[in-house]
């Protein structure tokens, strides 16, 4: 058992935080996949709405699951790109938009520059070098427009914060400066000093 998980061990930190975080985030897209996809399938069929506003819809829906399981899964404690909710979401449809034009770019080039046009040339291109591409920039985006590949700090709270911030500077004179016996008023230990010192001249 060690044998095997030696070479996992033996990855540098930032690459296993890479691969776990592209794990995360394809497991995601997997749940946004489907729920795109049964969206459709359900507003496409018992719904009985038109294929173009079904689809919009059922998009809407995978990108909202794939921006709250992102939220919440890899980049859970990772700083934020763009602040507010709604601002952040509305860049993460950009992204995701993206990758679908980069996906459709790629079904295009197929079918028009290159003239392939069969169903397998379609699935290739589309749903095999479309979908890697795409994801690639949705992957690429999502890090790095909306959210970022580095922690975020974590904020002090409570005793940690009082004790970051040290011991109060201490104001005026200290009262271990003052004999025992000696009260009065803030001009007292100054007076008593300057005693000292006279006393102790005229002793030598």
């Amino acid at each position: 058992m060690r044998a095997r998980s030696a070479p996992a061990s033996r990855l540098p930190p930032r690459l296993r935080a890479f691969c776990a975080e592209l794990a995360g985030f394809a497991a995601v897209g997997v749940f946004a996949f489907l729920a795109d996809l049964g969206g459709f399938l359900w507003l496409r069929g018992p719904v009985g709405m038109d294929p173009m506003y079904a689809k919009a819809l059922s998009f809407v829906a995978g990108v909202a699951v794939a921006y709250t399981g992102n939220a919440l899964g890899p980049y859970r404690l990772r700083e934020r790109r763009v602040t507010g909710g709604w601002r952040r979401f509305g860049v993460f449809v950009l992204v995701n938009a993206a990758g679908g034009a980069v996906q459709l770019g790629c079904l295009g080039v197929s079918r028009q520059v290159l003239g392939l046009t069969s169903t397998l040339a379609d699935v290739v291109s589309g749903a095999g070098v479309g979908l890697v591409l795409g994801t690639a920039v949705r992957f690429w985006g999502t890090r790095t427009l909306v959210f970022s590949g580095t922690r975020g700090p974590v904020r002090a709270t409570g005793r940690a914060e009082a004790a970051a911030s040290g011991p109060p500077a201490a104001s005026g004179p200290s009262v271990a400066a003052v004999p025992d016996g000696v009260s009065g008023t803030d001009g007292a230990p100054a007076a008593w000093e300057r005693s000292r010192i006279d006393g102790g001249a005229g002793a030598g």
